[in-house]
């Protein structure tokens, strides 16, 4: 694994004028949604640049403490939103917040910046979306969940209080719960976002509904974004 580049990066046309980062899920890596850009079908939109960074390798507790791609460790798949690894969830936080800077000194502002990840790279779009300083253009979180509504609640941001976020999750996830996912939606609406929330007969996955539901939702807010 650790040869890989530690992002790929696709753009839908030249000269990028919006960025999106979107993050793997535990174990997964950087090529996980690369296939998700054609299928958005987002010929018509301003160009976009997406970026799928890798996370780092490391020992993941509740899986024996097997080395493998983790945005943070998980102590225990039982109680997950009690036990946290705080200091690796700020870690990555901080990853993110680099590769916000790379594209701002590329160009692209934060505000046409979208946060997005399936999973655990779910649960680091809201906690780095929901504590970033400055403006942001949107969340995107698959199958996602907050992993400490405590941890979150003391770096909240008032730039990103109404930020709008896409959430979408399968009713029959074993993986992560879909009253996960609700309990996070619910959190976000207390802060006054604007949360626009889909579930999907499915398990810890993504199905074209849902790519539909988003390439609608994504296509909206570029309109806002770049006239």
């Amino acid at each position: 694994m650790s040869d890989q580049p530690s992002t790929i990066e696709i753009e839908t046309a030249p000269n990028p004028e919006v960025a999106v980062i979107l993050m793997h899920g535990l174990g997964a890596d950087a090529n996980d949604f690369a296939p998700l850009v054609p299928e958005l079908r987002l010929a018509d939109a301003p160009a976009i640049r997406f970026v799928f960074p890798n996370a780092p390798e490391i020992a993941v507790t509740a899986n024996n403490g097997y080395i493998m791609r983790a945005w943070y460790d998980i102590l225990s798949f039982e109680g997950i939103h009690q036990r946290v690894d705080e200091a690796g969830i700020e870690a990555s936080v901080g990853r993110v917040r680099k590769l916000i800077a790379e594209q701002n000194a590329r160009g692209i502002p934060s505000g046409r910046i979208f946060l997005a990840g399936f999973s655990q790279g779910g649960a680091m779009a809201y906690h780095a979306g929901l504590t970033h300083p400055d403006k942001l253009a949107g969340l995107i979180v698959l199958s996602g969940y907050i992993p400490s509504e405590g941890l979150i609640g003391k770096s909240l941001s008032e730039a990103n209080r109404a930020i709008a976020i896409f959430a979408a999750h399968g009713t029959f996830d074993d993986v992560l719960n879909v009253s996960s996912g609700e309990q996070a939606c619910e959190f976000a609406r207390e802060q006054g976002c604007k949360v626009e929330w889909h579930t999907y007969p499915m398990s810890h996955s993504v199905c074209m509904e849902e790519v539909e539901a988003l390439r609608e939702w994504l296509a909206a807010r570029l309109d806002s974004l770049v006239p």
